[in-house]
């Protein structure tokens, strides 16, 4: 294709995935899924889901300058006549698949793009239950550092989110890091289909859609295992040191497996925390100034460091990319303001909800703390006995009140209001947001710490920008 450099064209996109063009063959630089950011250089993809379907969103689309559309041919037999000349569609019988299939051409394509360079494209696989994003974030600033780096953006992680990220892959790109997120049983086969990671890191096996994934931490480590299911001798996947499933996810893969953690990252000399402020972690005689605070995110930077490492990264190279982190959006992400808001909304899981109050129950202050913990999705069986346990750990805390918010979330108030010698009025339960809200807002006060957990679903961003209220300064 003569165009590789700047992005792939219509016509290149149905040969590549058996479409049909109507239209003028146009170029385009990005794939998206959601009308709201497509635009004159991007390709919208209208999914069906189970909700929504995104073919009721073209015009929309049209409207903000969008003028590439791939569509499903019922769709476009019913509705062909509507659009002017100045759009061009692609025809699938399914659209999910036809963007999946043209991921795949199109990374093997840049791959054997003629401005290679004489080393192949090393692809960067990360998956777990919890960290995935970050560790991805972390393994790309420090791999940037010294070679072409892509990353897929934010958490565009699924069967959907992934294939779209694949088109921002150029030939010039020596590495690329994506983050390979699943829910089903079987999703990993797909990813792995379409990126071929040549190194892959497993976070950790918890139970993040457990519900989903076999009923059990079990299957869950075979659902994700197979993000090395693809190597062919030359692979290298990192585990957890202290996984309880870590052997197993070492068992049979057809190349090499390390360890990353404290006694395993090889160089790693300690770490003093700064409380909110993250860590000063020492590596091979370098002090590094890490602003991403708690265990679990100095645990993510040693996982980071022993992949980069084993891909050629100098410890002056680790420096620079872990001194570039930044918190993400709802994840360890702290809003200093007279009440200083630690904002953990974007995913949730037993083993998450407990790292998040042993990271607050250890930050010091002068206020108390305070506790909204909201309800865990995609559990299955294991919710009532998931949410039991962050209720406990909640008894055990610091805070002085914990909010429980969500259904689910009634089983942790049941757990923790039942535990021994409960002090009366410090927990509190409710479904209802404008309750949680004003119960925050009269708890709250100056120089408090307000730690927000709960599952994506629940939106509670909303409360974390509430609380933390007139002058908060986001610090990540």
């Amino acid at each position: 294709m003569d165009k590789i450099n700047a992005g792939p064209d219509l016509a290149w996109f149905a040969a590549s995935c058996g479409a049909v063009l109507h239209g003028d063959n146009y170029g385009f630089e990005r794939v998206e899924t959601d009308s709201r950011v497509a635009s004159g250089d991007s390709l919208f993809v209208a999914l069906k889901g189970e909700r929504v379907d995104g073919h009721d969103f073209i015009s929309g689309a049209c409207d903000r300058g969008c003028r590439c559309f791939l569509v499903e041919s019922a769709w476009y037999n019913a509705n062909k006549g509507i659009f002017g000349s100045g759009q061009a569609f692609l025809v699938a019988t399914n659209t999910l698949e036809a963007l999946q299939a043209a991921a795949r051409a199109w990374r093997i394509a840049c791959e054997a793009g003629n401005d290679r360079r004489s080393v192949p494209l090393l692809k960067i696989g990360v998956t777990g239950s919890s960290g995935k994003t970050t560790v991805k974030e972390l393994i790309a600033n420090i791999m940037e550092s010294f070679k072409s780096t892509i990353r897929n953006p934010g958490n565009l992680n699924s069967e959907i989110g992934l294939p779209a990220s694949m088109f921002l892959i150029r030939p010039w790109h020596e590495v690329a890091v994506f983050e390979m997120g699943i829910n089903r049983i079987g999703e990993m086969d797909k990813l792995v289909e379409i990126f071929e990671p040549d190194c892959a890191l497993i976070t950790n096996i918890g139970t993040a859609h457990i519900g989903l994934l076999g009923g059990s931490k079990q299957g869950i480590a075979d659902q994700k295992k197979r993000i090395a299911s693809g190597f062919s001798g030359n692979g290298r996947l990192f585990v957890w040191e202290e996984d309880s499933l870590r052997d197993y996810l070492r068992e049979e893969i057809q190349g090499g497996t390390y360890t990353f953690g404290p006694r395993s990252t090889d160089g790693f000399e300690g770490a003093r925390t700064r409380g909110l402020d993250g860590w000063l972690l020492q590596y091979k005689g370098l002090v590094i100034n890490f602003a991403l605070p708690g265990a679990h995110n100095l645990l993510d930077a040693l996982a980071a460091i022993s992949l980069a490492v084993r891909c050629g990264a100098s410890p002056d190279a680790v420096k620079k990319g872990l001194e570039k982190a930044v918190a993400l959006f709802g994840r360890s992400e702290i809003l200093h303001g007279d009440i200083t808001v630690v904002n953990d909304c974007y995913n949730a899981n037993a083993e998450s909800v407990a790292a998040a109050i042993e990271f607050c129950d250890a930050v010091e202050t002068n206020g108390r703390k305070i506790y909204v913990l909201g309800s865990m999705k995609e559990l299955g069986e294991e919710s009532k006995s998931a949410h039991e346990k962050v209720g406990l750990s909640a008894s055990r805390s610091n805070a002085s009140r914990v909010l429980f918010y969500g259904a689910e979330a009634l089983w942790a108030y049941e757990a923790a209001a039942g535990s021994s010698d409960p002090v009366a009025g410090r927990f509190f339960h409710t479904n209802d947001y404008e309750t949680l809200a004003s119960e925050l807002a009269q708890s709250a006060r100056s120089g408090d710490v307000v730690l927000i957990k709960a599952s994506r679903s629940l939106a509670l961003e909303r409360l974390a920008m509430q609380i933390s209220g007139k002058g908060a300064e986001h610090v990540s």
